[in-house]
């Protein structure tokens, strides 16, 4: 039986930590915990990858501290725009959604989407009629909104009528959540949500529910979720070129997603960042910004959270007496 392992980031555009209180900061570390939880449990008791990395992002895109789902980001016109895929690496099975408003978890819309087999990808009004007549929940746009985005987005106005808008930091600008697994039958799978960028333009749609950009998996080579400014992902058609530098160079998944990361992607000069997981060992988190919102689970069961450099043991999760 193949050893579990789960991985999760919630977007490379981390707060410089004086920006936001220690009780946030908390917060913000135990809804990550709680995700990989619930992605684990599906994965302890048999479960496929695919259903624990889309338990794993819902539970990212129901918490306000991250860029997906409630507490999404505004485009230029003040409105949610969702996009949201997954990937099934035994089977190459794919779905996503694009620029939705009203389905409460855009993941859940992806997966709906893939198991239907009549699309990979659905967008806009007819992708939210389609959620609904699949019995999803459903909200109002304004159910996405918080005043962190509010104020984000008008920060952001400011500083383009400034002319000040390069300086704006990654957490200014960008957001993703995503998941990888790897499940006790050898599969992996992967999941990506977000609200694209704050001010972004109505009808923009980035890498994130683009399947081989933002969003790779297959059993033989990987599982990825991409996060950083989605055009140079597509351009670079990151997931997929991860998986191919383990297939056709030959190169290990640390190696690889290194070189992706810190040469590829910077060369662009932008901020940048992935979870990945291959058919052995655990998670890796690779980023080049002043921090990830990241955390996996190891083969052994120890849970790991981070937002900035520092990593936090939270114990292990088949002692729940240790685990914080």
């Amino acid at each position: 039986m193949t050893k579990i392992a789960i991985g999760l980031h919630g977007g490379c555009g981390t707060l410089d930590r004086s920006l936001q209180s220690e009780r946030d900061w908390a917060e913000s570390r135990e809804h990550i915990a709680n995700a990989l939880r619930a992605g684990w449990a599906i994965l302890k008791t048999g479960g496929r990858a695919v259903d624990a990395v889309q338990a794993t992002v819902v539970v990212l895109e129901n918490s306000p501290h991250f860029n997906a789902g409630f507490g999404a980001a505004l485009n230029e016109n003040g409105e949610h725009e969702l996009d949201a895929s997954i990937m099934d690496g035994s089977t190459l099975e794919a779905g996503a959604v694009t620029a939705v408003r009203r389905i409460r978890n855009p993941v859940v819309a992806a997966r709906a989407v893939m198991d239907s087999g009549k699309a990979v990808l659905l967008t806009g009004a007819p992708a939210d009629d389609f959620a609904e007549k699949s019995g999803l929940e459903m909200v109002e746009p304004t159910y996405f909104t918080t005043k962190r985005r509010v104020d984000a987005l008008a920060n952001l106005k400011a500083r383009a009528a400034l002319g000040t808008i390069a300086k704006a930091s990654e957490a200014e600008k960008h957001g993703t959540v995503g998941a990888v697994a790897r499940d006790s039958h050898g599969h992996l799978a992967a999941a990506t949500s977000t609200g694209g960028f704050n001010n972004k333009p109505v009808g923009r749609v980035g890498d994130s529910p683009i399947i081989g950009a933002g969003t790779y998996a297959d059993d033989s080579t990987c599982a990825v979720s991409c996060t950083g400014q989605g055009e140079i992902f597509i351009r670079r058609v990151v997931g997929h070129d991860l998986a191919a530098r383990i297939r056709y160079g030959g190169q290990k998944l640390e190696d690889a997603a290194k070189t992706l990361v810190h040469e590829t992607l910077s060369s662009h000069g932008i901020g940048a960042g992935l979870v990945a997981i291959g058919p052995e060992g655990d998670a890796i988190a690779p980023y080049n910004t002043l921090g990830m919102y990241r955390g996996w689970i190891t083969t052994e069961g120890d849970i790991v959270v981070a937002t900035h450099h520092e990593l936090n043991a939270m114990g292990n999760i088949n002692d729940p007496g240790k685990v914080t």
